[in-house]
């Protein structure tokens, strides 16, 4: 599921849908189909219908408030689907989804604007019914055809929506408040899921006029605030620097139990900053509420100042959000580009980057290096594949590497001058195979004389002091590795036409991997502009794994296939895998107030918290 830092960024099951499916009527009665309340991907969903809440929430919970936070970057169009541009942090709060998830479970979702959805047996079709009192804040009821625009607008205008959705070929309008999705393939348990989670856009709003009596193109960004169906509004702005959202008293649906105990604050605001380092002041300062850190030197040592010590300012590692979350974060060599399209040079990359000497100097020993594609989760491959696992890569045998049999995949192992000396000469033998030599201080193509030599392209200056090491350490083989920062708008627009030689990307992996696997490692995507396939794979046996992720039959299916996709994508070498702590380590004022207990998948913040200036009044 899409979805990590932007992105961004998300889980699938026992019985995909099963407690739906235990639900679903025979087919002689088709025409009077079961509605269910949720969808869940993973086992029976918790809730029963007409639930009053969500456990995890406080439903008294006052409203009020304020909560600043920050963002790093720019932004320069509220335009939510549209695949250009830099879109405004936040606007999930404006719009809402036809189903909302629920943080205490893995992949499942309740109705938020539908109150209901329903399918057939063999899943050729979903239909979502809409709440009937679902309005848009100009008081207008949302509508079937709101649905339809804003799905075949977010599939047509967003290659990563393209992908994701690539198997629902059209949706129509099959009721008064009924809208159905037909899919091109059956018993696809994750499509009827993962059509709650889009964005439902006013389709009267976007076909209007502007308030400069033009008309308005969703094909285009805009900095008219846009407007929607969820819990909050645009207040004001000030273009690429700041955004303030405030709380409708008028929002629709205030008291539905998927929102009761959220929404909490009056108003949520945004500040960008060009530099961490800055924005890191600015909270340090009061200017700002809320900090995740993403340091491991700061978190070590940058936390000894006066409102820490005294309380004012609050520090917790909660491990909740990464419970349900599987963690690639690698430097990826685009292999669209020679000599990247080379196994041996890839391996040879991995063999130079010396983590175990990284973690010790700079990262205070704080993290963990990244072994698989779905790190820290039960999907994660190791050892030798074995039971169904081995029965599925038997399957395709002829399409995947022969040592996902024979060898377990691991990181070469630094920290010391030997096995870092060992290292790199593993590196400089795998080069000559690919057809390198070293020529006095430098690596060069054997044939033509070339120097090997590549950029490494970042989008934040905090990236350097693991990128700058990096190429110090290839230059010691004679590789000549620039490393290249740049501002957030040129570096989404290079990396969405994958116009870079080697960038660093974090791929976030939910429990219920699916249709998404397409978008990040499938031969289609590879070609399309803007996909989340930053390598550039194609590879025969990687879309043939995929397609068994998609379709597996049950849960047990499901992590097999998972498994053995790992281990295929492990053994190509398609990334530098780089590390990740298994908790989130926040900061914050201590302005706030929270339920007791947070969710098991998530912290909750700002959705459920509270301000104590609201609760005191």
């Amino acid at each position: 599921m899409p979805n990590f830092c932007r992105t961004m960024k998300p889980g699938l099951a026992t019985s995909l849908l099963a407690a739906a499916l235990l639900l679903l009527p025979p087919a002689a009665k088709a025409e009077h189909p079961d509605w269910h309340h949720g969808l869940s991907l993973v086992g029976e969903l918790k809730y029963k219908p007409n639930f009053p809440h969500y456990d995890y929430v406080n439903p008294n919970a006052p409203k009020g408030g304020d909560v600043r936070l920050s963002n790093t970057g720019t932004f320069d169009t509220f335009n939510p689907i549209l695949d250009r541009g830099e879109v405004a942090v936040g606007l999930a709060l404006v719009f809402d989804t036809l189903m909302k998830s629920a943080d205490d479970e893995i992949s499942t979702a309740y109705g938020l604007l539908a109150e209901g959805v329903s399918f057939p047996a063999d899943i050729s079709s979903a239909t979502f019914r809409l709440r009937q009192e679902a309005k848009w804040a100009d008081g207008k009821p949302v509508t079937p055809e709101d649905v339809i625009f804003s799905f075949d607008k977010t599939k047509e205008l967003n290659p990563l929506y393209s992908n994701y959705y690539k198997h629902v070929k059209s949706a129509e309008k099959t009721g008064e408040r009924d809208v159905t999705f037909h899919f091109d393939e059956k018993n696809n348990h994750e499509l009827p899921h993962i059509l709650g989670q889009f964005l439902i856009l006013p389709k009267h709003w976007w076909e209007g006029q502007g308030p400069d009596g033009k008309p308005r193109d969703i094909n285009k960004t805009t900095l008219e605030p846009v407007m929607g169906s969820g819990p909050y509004k645009i207040a004001s702005f000030s273009a690429g620097a700041t955004i303030r959202y405030e709380l409708r008293d008028d929002y629709w649906g205030k008291s539905l139990n998927v929102n009761v105990g959220h929404n909490n604050f009056g108003s949520i605001s945004y500040t960008y900053f060009g530099d961490r380092d800055v924005e890191f002041e600015a909270f340090r300062s009061g200017n700002s509420d809320y900090w995740q850190e993403n340091q491991a030197s700061r978190w070590a040592t940058g936390y000894d100042f006066p409102a820490v010590k005294d309380g004012r300012i609050k520090r917790e590692s909660l491990p909740n959000p990464l419970r349900a979350t599987g963690i690639m974060q690698a430097l990826v060599p685009n292999m669209r580009r020679v000599p990247f399209n080379d196994e041996r040079v890839r391996q040879a990359l991995n063999y130079a980057f010396d983590f175990e000497e990284m973690n010790r100097t700079v990262f205070y020993n704080q993290y963990t290096r990244v072994d698989s594609y779905f790190w820290n989760t039960e999907l994660a491959s190791s050892g030798l594949p074995e039971g169904d696992e081995l029965s599925i890569l038997n399957e395709v045998k002829d399409k995947v590497p022969p040592e996902v049999f024979t060898t377990p995949y691991k990181n070469p192992v630094g920290g010391t001058p030997q096995a870092g000396r060992d290292n790199l000469r593993q590196a400089i033998a795998l080069l000559m195979e690919a057809g390198y030599e070293l020529k006095g201080n430098r690596m060069v193509e054997a044939k033509s004389g070339r120097p090997f030599s590549f950029e490494i392209l970042l989008s934040s200056a905090t990236l350097e002091r693991v990128a700058l090491p990096y190429a110090q350490n290839l230059k010691k083989i004679g590789i000549d590795a620039r490393v290249r920062t740049v501002d957030p708008s040129q570096y989404t627009n290079r990396t969405r036409a994958f116009d870079y030689d080697m960038t660093w990307i974090v791929w976030g992996e939910t429990l219920s991997p699916g249709n998404e696997q397409l978008d990040q490692w499938g031969s289609r995507a590879a070609k399309e502009p803007g996909s989340r396939n930053y390598a550039g794979i194609a590879d025969a046996g990687v879309d043939a794994l995929i397609e068994k992720v998609i379709f597996a039959k049950d849960r047990k299916a499901l992590v097999a296939a998972t498994k053995a996709l790992d281990r295929v994508l492990l053994a190509h070498n398609f990334v530098v895998p780089l590390y990740y702590k298994k908790d989130m380590t926040i900061a914050y004022w201590d302005k706030f107030e929270r339920p007791a207990e947070l969710p098991t998948y998530g912290i909750g913040f700002p959705d459920i918290w509270w301000s104590k200036t609201a609760a005191a009044k």
